[in-house]
């Protein structure tokens, strides 16, 4: 492995470790499954779809539904603006045992750009900024919220073997980690400008230049009112690019 690479692992492993060790007060363990999927129409226009499914500490129920589309203008090779709506729900259970729900309707704005590190190491740099339409608790009505969040994510696909440029079938390491702030109505949300953070490695196989399939780790370390809480994720994940 080289130098790059090297680096590049150290940092996602000092990333799971730091918070989890020094700040976690409260520690969860959940299953993710995902698929993105990107559909190019034209020279300059596409669009992209992902939709997951989230469990409940200890895969007790399923907590979270997520459906995200968006239209995608490509503006460089490498250079993609996109503008997406997302739905998102909230299942949970009280001490006492009571369900609740929460649906949350999302606007959001993206910027992509993507690439290479060294010949075969593919870097994808995403900013997002969402406007999030939180809707009311059954438990707590009329507690509609608007609040807006900044988003920073980095991911790096490593090929295990790769002979040429172009990558398009084999084993490779996922790395990447995502980073949330509140920008607006923070009292709304955790009442704290950091929101949570999203280390991640995975080993992948690419099918083809179309089709991968991942299976991860992904470290969730987020923010709440008074605690922090690490949540260790099963995370299964699909990609289709066509």
């Amino acid at each position: 492995m080289s130098l790059k690479k090297k680096l590049l692992v150290l940092i996602i492993i000092l990333l799971f470790i730091i918070p989890t060790k020094l700040f976690a007060q409260d520690s969860q363990f959940s299953g993710w499954i995902a698929l993105f999927h990107t559909q190019r129409l034209s020279e300059h226009w596409g669009y992209s779809f992902d939709g997951q499914l989230r469990s409940s500490d200890k895969f007790g129920y399923l907590k979270n539904v997520l459906i995200r589309p968006a239209a995608n203008y490509y503006f460089a090779k490498n250079k993609v603006v996109a503008l997406g709506y997302a739905y998102f729900t909230t299942d949970g259970r009280t001490a006492a045992g009571n369900e609740t729900f929460r649906p949350e309707n999302r606007i959001w704005e993206q910027y992509l750009y993507t690439h290479k590190l060294g010949k075969s190491i593919a870097v994808s740099h995403r900013f997002r900024l969402e406007q999030r339409f939180l809707g009311e608790t059954a438990a707590n009505k009329n507690d509609e919220a608007f609040a807006q969040r900044f988003r920073y994510y980095i991911r790096g696909i490593i090929p295990f073997k790769n002979d040429s440029a172009v990558f398009n079938r084999g084993l490779y390491l996922a790395l990447q980690n995502e980073i949330f702030v509140n920008v607006q109505n923070l009292d709304k949300v955790n009442t704290h400008f950091f929101d949570q953070n999203r280390a991640y490695i995975g080993l992948g196989y690419r099918l083809s230049k179309k089709v991968d399939v991942e299976i991860a780790y992904l470290n969730q370390y987020s923010k709440q009112a008074k605690t922090y809480t690490v949540n260790n994720v099963a995370h299964l994940a699909f990609y289709t690019r066509l």
